[in-house]
C-alpha cells in the first residue's frame, strides 16, 4: 500500500477515534462513511482501445466525454482483460480470480446457463456490502441465473446478483445478441417473453449484427437497452446520500452487436454503425459522470471506465473506414493475441491519483477487487481474490506491481506475458480472427508462438525456436499458475 494511501487512513483512524469521544457512536458511523470512497465500475462490452480518441489520435470515433475524463485521472496503456470474451471477464472483475478456474473453460455462458459465481465466493459487491456500501448493477449481467440445469425465467431468478451482494439489479441477462430478450428487475422478468425474434442479421431490426432467435419480451426493443441502463444508474446515484458510501457496477451491453444507436447518433462518427454506436456509449458514459457531478460526489468517488475485450472489428472493417478499434495490436476480440484483450483503462479519484497521467504498468482487470480492496483497509482471505494484485502504488505513485499475467482466448488457449515476453501455448488465434483453433504444428516448425512485447507490440515475429529457454521458463511459470490455483 503506498505511503499516501497509509497516511490518509492513519488520518482517518485517529478522526473516527477522536469522534467517538467527542460526538458519540452515530457521529463515529456517519464522518467513518463520509470518508469512504464510492466505487463507480463502468465496462463497455466489446469496445476497443483504438476506439478512444484520447488513446488514438487517428480514430474515427469522437469520444469527448472519455478524453475529457481521462484528463481528469490516470490512463492505463498495458491493462488487458483475463478474458478476451464477456461472461470470464465479468466473472474475472467481480472476484479476482480467473474464469478458466470455474466450471467455464471456454466461450461464454447464454441466456439460459445459470450462476456462474459460487454464492460463497467474496466478491467486490459482498465485500463493500460488508463495509456498508449500497450495492447496485445495471447493465448486461451475463453470469448466469437460477440454478439448476436451466434457467426457468417464469420463477425466481435464484441465485444471482442479489446472491453476490447487490442490493438491486436491472438489466438483461447476457449478451445483447442473446434470448431471451427480456428485462429484469432485482429476480424477476419485467415483462414476460411471450413473444419471440426471429434468427438472423439485425438489419432486419433496424440495426447491424447478428441476433440469436428466441423468447421475446412484447414490449422489448434492443435499441432502449443502453439508454435504460443509463437511466437506472443515473436514478440510483441520485437517490444515494453522503451517509453512506455507494458502489454501483455498470455492464454496458454496447458496443457489443447488434449495434443500435438511436437515431441521434447515427451517421455520427466515421467508423459506420458501430462508431455511432461507441459515440452513443461516450455520451451514456458522460451522463453517469454528470450524475456523480451533480449530486456532489465527484471528490470522494474512484471512477473506472474500461472494457471487457478488445473491439470486435475485423480486416474489412479496417479497409472500408480506416479505423483501428484496436490500434496496431494484432488480432481482435475473442484472440489470443493483445487485440483481444488489451483494453481502455481509466480511473478517476481525486486527491489520490493524479489528474492527466498515464501509465505503463503491466495490470488485469481482476486486480480491480483487491485495488478496491486496498482502499477500504479491507485484507483479502485466501480464498479471495486469488489473481488480483492491488494497483493502488500504480495508480498513485507509478511504480509497477504485476510483472506477469494469464491470457485467454475465446476458445480457451492460454498466453502468459511476463515482463516484455509473450508466450502463447499454441498456433492460430482461438478467437474470431482466421485461422481458429487448435492448429497441429508441421515437423521441425515452432509447437506455439513467443513475441518481445517491446519490439514487437503487432505480435509479427515469432520467436518459439529460437529462445528456448523463455518458452521453458514461460511454460513452467504458467503451469504453477494452474496447478497453485492462485497467482497472487
Amino acid at each position: 500500500m503506498p505511503r499516501t494511501l497509509n497516511f490518509r487512513l492513519a488520518i482517518l483512524s485517529l478522526l473516527v477515534i477522536a469522534s467517538t469521544f467527542c460526538h458519540g457512536r452515530s457521529s463515529n458511523a456517519a464522518d467513518a462513511n463520509r470518508n469512504r470512497p464510492n466505487v463507480v465500475v463502468i465496462l463497455a462490452d466489446d469496445m476497443g482501445i483504438g476506439d478512444l480518441s484520447v488513446y488514438n489520435s487517428d480514430s474515427k470515433i469522437n469520444t469527448p466525454h472519455m478524453d475529457a475524463f481521462a484528463r481528469q485521472g490516470l490512463r492505463m496503456t498495458d491493462m488487458h482483460s483475463p478474458s478476451a470474451v464477456c461472461t470470464p471477464t465479468r466473472y474475472g472483475l467481480l472476484t479476482g480470480r480467473y474464469c478458466w478456474r470455474t466450471r467455464l473453460k471456454s466461450s461464454v455462458l447464454f441466456g439460459y446457463d445459470t450462476l456462474l459465481i459460487d454464492t460463497n465466493r467474496m466478491t467486490l459487491a459482498s465485500m463493500l456490502k460488508k463495509h456498508g456500501y449500497a450495492t447496485g448493477v445495471f447493465g448486461k449481467w451475463h453470469l448466469g441465473l437460477g440454478a439448476g440445469k436451466k434457467t426457468d425465467y417464469a420463477k425466481p431468478l435464484t441465485p444471482g446478483p442479489l446472491s453476490v451482494g447487490f442490493d438491486t439489479f436491472y438489466g438483461i441477462p447476457a449478451s445483447l445478441d442473446m434470448a431471451p430478450h427480456v428485462f429484469v428487475e432485482d429476480d424477476h422478468v419485467v415483462e414476460a417473453p411471450t413473444s419471440s425474434v426471429e434468427k438472423g442479421n439485425y438489419i432486419r431490426y433496424g440495426g447491424t449484427g447478428y441476433i440469436n432467435a428466441g423468447p421475446m419480451a412484447p414490449s422489448f426493443r434492443h435499441v432502449d437497452v443502453l439508454p435504460v441502463t443509463t437511466d437506472k444508474t443515473v436514478e440510483f446515484i441520485e437517490k444515494q446520500t453522503a451517509e453512506k458510501p455507494f458502489f454501483v457496477y455498470v455492464p454496458f451491453s454496447a458496443p457489443h452487436t447488434p449495434w443500435r444507436p438511436t437515431e441521434e447518433f447515427k451517421g455520427k462518427s466515421q467508423a459506420g454503425t458501430y462508431g455511432d454506436f461507441t459515440m452513443m456509449v461516450d455520451h451514456c458514459i458522460g451522463r453517469i459522470l454528470n450524475a456523480i457531478k451533480e449530486q456532489g460526489f465527484d471528490d470522494n468517488t474512484l471512477v473506472i471506465v474500461t472494457s471487457d475485450n478488445g473491439s470486435h472489428w475485423n480486416q474489412g472493417d479496417k479497409k472500408k473506414y480506416g479505423h483501428l478499434g484496436n490500434m496496431h495490436l494484432r488480432g481482435q476480440k475473442a484472440d489470443i493475441h493483445d487485440g483481444g484483450h488489451r483494453v481502455p483503462f481509466i480511473v478517476r479519484w481525486p486527491g489520490m491519483v493524479k489528474p492527466d497521467t498515464v501509465s505503463d504498468s503491466l495490470g488485469c482487470l481482476t486486480d480491480v477487487f483487491a485495488s478496491v480492496a486496498a482502499v477500504i483497509g479491507e485484507p483479502l482471505p485466501f480464498n479471495a481474490g486469488e489473481d488480483s494484485y492491488n494497483l493502488l502504488p500504480s495508480w498513485t505513485e507509478n511504480k509497477s506491481v504485476r510483472t506477469a499475467v494469464v491470457h485467454h482466448a475465446g476458445r480457451g488457449m492460454f498466453a502468459i506475458r511476463r515482463g516484455d515476453w509473450k508466450l502463447i501455448l499454441g498456433l492460430g488465434t482461438a478467437g474470431f480472427t482466421e485461422p481458429w483453433g487448435h492448429i497441429e504444428p508441421k515437423p521441425g516448425e515452432a509447437a506455439g508462438q513467443l513475441y518481445n512485447m517491446a519490439d514487437d507490440p503487432s505480435e509479427t515475429t515469432n520467436l518459439w525456436l529460437e529462445k528456448p529457454e523463455i518458452v521453458a521458463e514461460l511454460t513452467q511459470l504458467l503451469d504453477q499458475y494452474k496447478q497453485a490455483g492462485r497467482s497472487r
